[in-house]
């Protein structure tokens, strides 16, 4: 027998075709309802900790599991730096910190050439409220042009700044007209 036959016998011993003795099939695999990966992947997510809030309120047993799993490890010394990737990547989430900003909306009129103007609409992210999906309501709403222009800014063409403190209420009740703030004419810059 030469070395090239313990080689194969090896490799074929190990990428063994067909059923695998000690395993049930079909394979059932449970998912992490906060990130929806298999359970055993929660531990790579960025919130790691609310999938363990989940898994300890929805699958119990298997929580104990990954703990058990965790303190072994934990025990043998295996560092979590060492496992948890530390920049870059596509697959890790960027988890956005929220300031707490108070949660209200300012109105603005500002000039464009000489007779034109348009309309500044900033806060309504502070009520979580997806700006490209308020600007395309605005400009459907006033048949004009309109475009989230900042981090937290919609502009809106045309002078439809009193028109707002009616419109915005009634598209999201959350806000309360008493939030709204009309600053007047403002320079843009």
């Amino acid at each position: 027998m030469t070395n090239e036959d313990v080689g194969t016998h090896s490799v074929a011993d190990r990428l063994q075709v067909g059923p695998r003795d000690g395993v049930t099939y079909p394979i059932q695999m449970k998912y992490c309802g906060h990130c929806t990966m298999p359970i055993e992947y929660c531990e790579y997510y960025p919130e790691y900790e609310k999938c363990k809030d989940w898994l300890e309120r929805h699958m119990p047993d298997d929580f104990e599991r990954l703990k058990i799993e965790e303190e072994a490890a934990a025990a043998d010394g295996t560092d979590d730096d060492k496992k948890r990737q530390k920049r870059g990547g596509k697959g890790l989430l960027r988890v956005k910190k929220k300031e707490d900003v108070p949660k209200r909306i300012c109105v603005s009129r500002a000039a464009r050439g000489k007779k034109k103007s348009v309309t500044v609409v900033t806060g309504l992210s502070t009520f979580d409220i997806d700006l490209k999906v308020a600007a395309k309501f605005f400009g459907t709403k006033f048949a004009c042009g309109s475009s989230v222009t900042g981090e937290d800014e919609i502009v809106i063409q045309g002078d439809v700044k009193d028109d707002l403190f009616d419109v915005i209420p009634e598209k999201w009740p959350e806000i309360d007209e008493d939030v709204i703030e009309d600053l007047g004419d403002q320079k843009r810059t």
